[in-house]
């Protein structure tokens, strides 16, 4: 199974469940963070984006990991 395969429900996590997504991504105290964020609306956007932020950041680690992966083999 690809990475790829879950963009579209990790997309949904980071903007509706913004504090989800961290825990998915292995970061446990910044989801526990983004949860404090969350509680409040006026924080769920800046939760939101920082989530999307995150996972953009998260899938671009994955990928020079996997490059770093081909170019060892």
């Amino acid at each position: 199974m690809t990475k790829g395969s879950n963009h579209p429900f990790k997309l949904f996590l980071a903007i509706f469940l913004p504090f989800v997504l961290f825990f998915t991504i292995d970061r446990p105290l910044a989801g526990i963070v983004c949860l404090i964020l969350q509680i409040t609306l006026i924080g769920w956007i800046p939760a939101a984006l920082w989530a999307l932020y995150s996972l953009s950041q998260y899938e671009t680690d994955e990928k020079i990991e996997a490059s770093r992966r081909k170019t060892k083999k």
